[in-house]
């Protein structure tokens, strides 16, 4: 490669990614997750678009599985142990049992319906029970859910690649010899070993970061991505889930106290969307959209069994156990999200010479995208429809601003929508807990600090400072007065999560 041609390619990469950024606000706006479009440079870039050949599935595979494992760490440290840890159980069912069910109803649609052999039809049924952290990310994160449901839902996502990866793998053996126990056994050892591995790097690496003084800021973000990224690596050494350990060890590490917290998080979402830009546009240069066209029927079908009956059975396998609401086992079905994971979970085989597995990669992108298009824009309609989002909803707003790490403060957004009872309560009446603040006020577009005797009204959307240890109780409070008044107290109501 001469100078001029790394130029070329720095350039047209460097193109490529800026208006990818560009394009994921339009597809914040509307509940789209980005994977779409960086799928589509890398089919308008391939072989069918402007001619770059890409079929290397072994490099795909590699790639591919450091990109997934880079995202479950950005994934793990921008979680709230707070808002998973009541869900642990019902996550790691939907995980489990969940993936199972799914795997062997869709499989069994594929065979009855399609006719595909049990093998195919299994790994097939393995590959999209999965849900994909990076879509569930990016699009649940702009919907304000209630935590619990938000909580499961991630946690289902970080959890649930290890016990399908082990599926694909255990499936993509030729011939097919598989003994029961001996399947049994493996997965139990990756999930615990690959559990242990991941706790243990976490908490060795909470106690090293606060115990040694690195002389630039900068470094801390770069050291707890890399104690992430080297629990991946030993699971994976030792033969467990190096998912699951990525996952469960970043979410150690942001929930111990760790310094430039804020900082981190930011690293990590760069490095999350870098991840995600990188491998959607390398999956996309797989295809070829020629060989689409005679799987499109099978996607859709296959498509419409997941999503209208493996998805909802396992749903309700899972969590009939735990008392959730139909309502929100409704939309756990709905928002089951696939992305990037079944796309390269589509490549094992391939790798692992099952014959004619190349369908299971047309099929897999022409279900994602399908249903993607169908899901991503419609969970803020069902989660409305449902009643899912409390109408005293808060949202985090991700500001860069180095007081606010050093004072261990997060800043809230709330409007107050009609019929609340926070309307004419006064800033001096709401009583938030010591040091929670609202700082601005902002009212038929203009903004305005409060005063003590301010009365709230309907519409106003309130900007509230409020400390990480104190976040939970302002939130309980502005619950309670929005549902019975100034007097929430008095009436026995304290703003409990539904």
């Amino acid at each position: 490669m001469t100078l001029e041609q790394l130029y070329l390619m720095l350039l047209a990469g460097g193109l490529v990614l800026l208006a990818s950024i560009v394009a994921t606000r339009a597809a914040s706006r509307v509940g789209l997750p980005s994977l779409l479009l960086f799928l589509g440079v890398g089919v308008i870039v391939g072989e069918d678009g402007l001619g770059l050949q890409f079929d290397n599935y072994l490099l795909a595979d590699h790639l591919g599985t450091v990109a997934l494992a880079v995202i479950l760490v950005e994934g793990g440290l921008t979680t709230r142990f707070s808002d998973i840890r009541k869900v642990l159980a019902p996550a790691g069912a939907l995980a489990t049992i969940g993936v199972a069910v799914s795997t062997a109803v869709t499989a069994a649609g594929a065979h009855l319906l399609l006719g595909i052999d049990w093998q195919l039809a299994v790994l097939l049924g393995a590959v999209v029970s999965v849900t994909d952290a990076a879509a569930v990310f990016s699009v649940l994160r702009v919907v304000p859910l209630p935590r619990r449901v938000a909580g499961l839902l991630e946690a289902e996502s970080g959890f649930n690649d290890a016990p399908t990866v082990i599926l694909v793998l255990m499936f993509s053996v030729t011939p097919l010899e598989l003994s029961a126990g001996h399947a049994l056994a493996q997965v139990v050892y990756e999930l615990v070993a690959g559990a242990a591995i991941g706790l243990g790097c976490g908490f060795l690496g909470s106690i090293a970061l606060r115990r040694i003084a690195l002389p630039a800021s900068g470094l801390y973000p770069l050291a707890t991505f890399g104690f992430g990224m080297v629990a991946f690596a030993a699971a994976g050494s030792a033969h467990a889930s190096g998912f699951l350990a990525a996952y469960l060890a970043a979410v150690v590490l942001a929930n111990t106290g760790l310094p430039h917290r804020a900082a981190t998080r930011s690293f990590a979402e760069g490095l999350g969307w870098l991840a995600q830009i990188g491998l959607f546009v390398l999956l996309g240069l797989l295809v070829d959209p020629s060989d689409l066209g005679a799987e499109l029927a099978a996607g859709i079908v296959i498509g419409l069994v997941l999503l209208l009956i493996a998805r909802p059975v396992s749903v309700f396998a899972s969590l009939v156990w735990f008392r959730v609401p139909w309502r929100e086992q409704i939309f756990i079905s709905w928002a089951g999200l696939r992305g990037a994971v079944p796309i390269v979970l589509a490549t094992f085989p391939i790798v692992g010479g099952v014959p004619d597995s190349i369908r299971i990669l047309n099929i897999v992108f022409i279900l994602v995208v399908v249903y993607t298009l169908v899901q991503g824009p419609s969970l803020h309609f069902l989660a409305h429809r449902l009643g899912l989002i409390p109408k005293e909803a808060t949202r985090e707003l991700q500001v860069e601003a180095a007081p606010l790490d050093v004072l261990d403060a997060e800043l809230l957004t709330m409007t107050v929508q009609d019929p609340s009872r926070l309307h004419n309560v006064t800033v001096l009446e709401l009583r938030l807990p010591d040091p929670s603040v609202i700082t601005l006020i902002i009212r038929d577009g203009h903004t305005f600090v409060p005063q003590p005797d301010t009365r709230i009204e309907i519409g106003d959307e309130l900007l509230i400072v409020t400390t990480t240890k104190t976040r939970a109780a302002a939130e309980r409070r502005l619950r309670a007065v929005s549902r019975r008044g100034k007097l929430a107290h008095w009436f026995g109501e304290f703003g409990e999560s539904d």
